[in-house]
């Protein structure tokens, strides 16, 4: 059973940062592009970023380049998602999914998701 669970979300204010993590199980971790979606309140899912299985290559939507950074330990089938000068605007639900920026929504594989909230 596939299982992502991540963790690290919590209230932080405008320019601050926080690391997410997300803890993999139940597949060949390293051997699957990953991907950080979230979720804003009343919103539908965007992608965020996206990693290759060996860590190689990663991809960002505009809205995040230059602050948050992808990354992936395959030793410990380990997913990260660093955010720097983070903005009201990143409020959401952030989730890991199987998959890279263009199949990872077909995959419909994702954690139960961790809550960041940026505000004063």
């Amino acid at each position: 059973e596939v299982q992502l669970v991540e963790s690290g979300g919590g209230l932080v204010q405008p320019g601050g940062s926080l690391r997410l993590s997300c803890a993999a199980s139940g597949f060949i971790f390293s051997t699957l592009g990953m991907s950080w979606v979230r979720q804003a309140p009343g919103e539908g899912l965007e992608w965020v970023s996206s990693i290759t299985d060996d860590g190689g290559r990663t991809a960002y939507a505009d809205s995040v380049k230059g602050r948050f950074t992808m990354s992936r330990d395959n030793a410990k089938n380990t997913l990260y998602l660093e955010m720097n000068n983070l903005e009201p605007e990143d409020t959401a639900v952030y989730y890991c999914a199987q998959g890279g920026s263009t199949t990872w929504r077909a995959r419909r594989s994702w954690g139960q998701g961790t809550q960041v909230t940026v505000s004063s």
